[in-house]
């Protein structure tokens, strides 16, 4: 399967796309994932994109567009890939356009996982965080045995900054500003899949209708 995943920050991405993945070996792409790996790699467009990280500045959009090129044609991605949160802008949806019909690749579809502004800022506020081994709970429905100490390794576990409620907030601001006009683009495009469910499972069952319809 080849898809776009597009949804708020906290409406479950990343959780679709790992249950997706076991499916059928697609592989899961982030814009970060791609970009670290051609720093990593050394690439010469992997070079040019860490001294913008490197100078806390955004990649411009023809450099990841350059890495998903070389991304996407790996042999890894035969199987099929999952774009998660990719593309955010309208003009980076355009520039993937043309360089699918350029390799020759044929999108399925663009999946919206719609879930409520409500649901996303209580399933994010009550997150905590392992500073130590990164793994994740929450405080209502997945909470620590001992509250704040990781039950793995014994770490601290705390909010992060960037999952209070006023941060949240203005990631899902922007998000309505400039990720959410992509729903529109690709509905004009005939490719548009909206889940509204908070579920993972129902919004992989509903893809697999889709993709097998």
């Amino acid at each position: 399967m080849k898809l776009i995943l597009l949804g708020a920050p906290g409406a479950g991405k990343g959780t679709v796309a790992k249950q997706l993945t076991q499916l059928d070996g697609s592989v899961q792409i982030s814009t970060g994932d791609i970009l670290r790996g051609a720093v990593q790699a050394g690439s010469e467009l992997g070079k040019q994109a860490e001294a913008y990280m490197k100078a806390g500045d955004l990649v411009p959009d023809d450099l990841i567009m350059g890495i998903m090129e070389q991304r996407l044609q790996e042999p890894d991605c035969e199987k099929g890939f999952l774009l998660d949160g990719f593309p955010r802008t309208i003009p980076q949806a355009e520039a993937l356009k043309e360089l699918l019909k350029k390799i020759a690749v044929d999108l399925d579809c663009a999946v919206e996982i719609d879930v409520s502004r409500e649901v996303i800022l209580d399933r994010l506020t009550t997150r905590r965080t392992c500073v130590d081994c990164g793994a994740i709970y929450n405080v209502k429905s997945m909470p620590t045995k001992v509250e704040g100490v990781c039950d793995k390794c014994g770490g601290s576990v705390v909010q992060r900054d960037d999952e209070t409620e006023e941060a949240i907030s203005n990631r899902l601001d922007v998000y309505k500003e400039k990720t959410a006009p992509l729903v529109d683009f690709y509905k004009n495009e005939n490719m548009l899949l909206t889940v509204s469910a908070t579920s993972s499972e129902v919004v992989v069952n509903a893809i697999q209708e889709r993709l097998s319809g």
